[in-house]
């Protein structure tokens, strides 16, 4: 069959809309349409070249929608189901998947080429093939993906907000509540206010952080920052600085949690200094392709035993977690609404993308053609 998709040819070259050809489901495999697609700066770094990532490519790896067909073997949905694709695929026999790190699950290898595990491809132009970033592809009106990237939703939850549950919201949420390990009555500096940030202030607030300090140039985010339970804002670093000196009485801050669209250097060493004893650095944004980020002397680690680590979709488990960032959704506890500022067709990906980029949304949301917004 044939597919509207939203494919990008190589680094700073627009999105290019087109049809493609798509292969029918193989074994283990479902087809998807895609009713909804999140807008990630991660989408943003295909199209930059920050993201190295084989082109052509199609783009978007936060996505919901029904299932159109399955191929054979599948057990863990059925046509008719609506899911949401986590961009982290969960075989659930792995090493990690078997020790609760589903996040790192051995079936996400070829997320930079959007290769399936047989080395083949599904999305066709000519005899040119093509990948979806995270083996997905969520910017493709229809798109065929492994199951081990779908998870159920109940017939209640939009589209459009269910997407964002493929990756910003675990993302931000658990690398607050997981990664970084935050608890009652600390201090928490989040620098980025973004479809992430937002998310990692939610957690924050969630787990019983005191302070919530939130770091972002943009107005407009750190007024949706209270929103989402942040305590107090800034413009710039050096002013959130002095205030966490300030309100700890010299202590520092507990965690710094990094989530701007693109990591630098600045923001690392602020994030560090910020922190006090035994403080906690947690890294989620992506820095440009080829730059070095994370350059810190080891007297400031081993002085405070102070600790710097990553984290991948926030450490949260897919198949445990959406599900669970749901029910907090239904309790109240997750705003899921207030995350999402402007609808736009598929036609529209680059204003999409160039609205994130100048601070004018906190989640796009683009909804495919066929399901109305």
């Amino acid at each position: 069959m044939k597919t509207k998709a939203a494919i990008s040819r190589g680094p700073g070259i627009p999105w290019e809309i087109t049809e493609l050809e798509l292969d029918e489901p193989g074994t283990g495999e479902v087809r998807v349409r895609f009713a909804a697609a999140g807008l990630c700066h991660s989408d943003d770094h295909v199209r930059t070249g920050d993201a190295p990532v084989r082109y052509p490519m199609v783009g978007g790896h936060e996505g919901a929608g029904v299932v159109d067909a399955v191929g054979p073997g599948v057990t863990r949905v059925r046509e008719g189901d609506r899911i949401v694709c986590s961009y982290i695929p969960v075989c659930g026999t792995c090493g990690p998947c078997s020790t609760g790190h589903q996040n790192l699950c051995e079936s996400g290898i070829n997320a930079s080429t959007g290769m399936f595990l047989d080395g083949t491809f599904r999305f066709h132009s000519g005899d040119e093939d093509l990948g979806g970033f995270c083996s997905l592809g969520t910017f493709a009106e229809y798109a065929v993906v492994s199951e081990r990237s779908c998870v159920p939703l109940e017939d209640d939850l939009p589209f459009e907000i269910a997407a964002l549950l493929g990756c910003g919201v675990p993302t931000g949420w658990g690398s607050a509540v997981y990664a970084a390990e935050v608890r009652a009555g600390q201090t928490v500096v989040i620098y980025g206010a973004g479809g992430v940030g937002s998310n990692a202030v939610q957690g924050a607030r969630y787990a019983g952080a005191k302070n919530v300090v939130v770091v972002d140039p943009v107005p407009f985010k750190l007024e949706m920052a209270k929103v989402f339970g942040a305590t107090h804002t800034f413009t710039d670093a050096g002013a959130a600085h002095e205030f966490v000196v300030e309100t700890t009485w010299g202590r520092l801050a507990d965690h710094a949690i990094l989530t701007q669209g693109v990591l630098t250097e600045d923001v690392v060493d602020s994030a560090v200094a910020v922190t006090g004893k035994r403080g906690r650095i947690t890294v989620t944004a992506v820095g440009a392709l080829g730059e070095q980020q994370v350059k810190v002397g080891s007297g400031l680690l081993i002085g405070f035993e102070r600790t710097i680590r990553g984290a991948l979709f926030g450490s949260c488990n897919p198949l445990y977690d959406i599900p669970r960032l749901i029910g907090l959704y239904r309790a109240g506890d997750l705003k899921l609404d207030e995350l999402v500022t402007t609808r736009y067709s598929l036609d529209q990906v680059d204003q999409a993308c160039d609205d994130m980029l100048a601070g004018r949304n906190i989640r796009g949301v683009i909804v495919h053609s066929g399901f109305g917004a």
